[in-house]
């Protein structure tokens, strides 16, 4: 499952996979989490690895699967993969754009940086200034962020039903590794 989903993500960067530096490694983890008074609705995503960062220029990729994401309940696994996300129309989540900050990449050191890209979410994309945190510790770069994730600007139908078990956004927490490309 890791093979198919970095050979197709390495197929859908095309030129960027192959001038990039740093890729991720299997310390990449995506999560989300979801607060209401009915609900906390909470998943996890430690498989996708499909990160690239070219430092000569700031580009950044990633792309998740959203089979990937583990919830607590199975149930809420099938009714997010069939109901929300569609994962058989709409099987990855991205984000394509570009490190708005000149980091030198050849200093360790803490920065805080924004993302001005695409976020690619059921289909449907959307521009994002995405702000975090870009550590670098040698041959290591380290990017955490968090930021909210609207479902109605994506598409994503929740019935009248369970509205209320859901937030209008859920949260995203990103803590890509990713490693010097040698």
């Amino acid at each position: 499952m890791k093979k198919v989903i970095l050979l197709s993500f390495s197929l859908s960067c095309g030129l960027m996979i192959s001038a990039q530096n740093y890729v991720g490694t299997d310390k990449t983890v995506i999560s989300f989490y979801s607060h209401t008074s009915m609900e906390d609705i909470a998943a996890t995503n430690t498989i996708t690895k499909a990160v690239v960062l070219k430092s000569e220029t700031g580009e950044f990729v990633a792309q998740v699967s959203n089979k990937g994401f583990v919830f607590k309940s199975g149930l809420m696994q099938e009714h997010y993969n069939e109901n929300y996300m569609e994962t058989e129309k709409f099987p990855y989540c991205s984000f394509k754009g570009k490190i708005v900050e000149k980091i030198d990449y050849s200093k360790d050191g803490t920065y805080k940086i924004t993302m001005d890209g695409t976020l690619d979410v059921h289909g449907v994309k959307k521009p994002r200034k995405i702000e975090g945190t870009l550590v670098i510790k040698g041959d290591i770069i380290t990017i955490d962020s968090k930021f909210n994730v609207a479902m109605k600007d994506h598409d994503i139908k929740i019935p009248e039903a369970v509205g209320n078990k859901f937030a209008e956004a859920m949260e995203l927490t990103v803590k890509a590794e990713l490693l010097k490309k040698k």
